[in-house]
């Protein structure tokens, strides 16, 4: 197995009122322009929820294991 970097992956949960008004080019574009190269995202997904602790903190660890199996398939 060849091991790499790993790529930055935008997960984004859409409020329902922009769910119209937002595509994968907008927020590429914002990135581009607010943040430093190395931070935007090569990849933007969009999701209904993004996986939690029963104490509301992130779990980052979760998407990166998905992100894990997904590449193994």
């Amino acid at each position: 197995m060849i091991k790499r970097g790993e790529t930055v992956k935008a997960y984004i949960v859409l409020k329902p009122e922009t769910e119209e008004n937002t595509s994968v080019e907008n927020i590429t574009r914002w990135c581009k322009e607010q943040m430093a190269a190395y931070k935007v995202p090569a990849i933007v997904e969009f999701v209904n929820a993004l996986p939690t602790s029963p104490t509301g903190k992130l779990m980052w660890r979760t998407l990166q294991e998905q992100e894990w199996k997904n590449h193994e398939r």
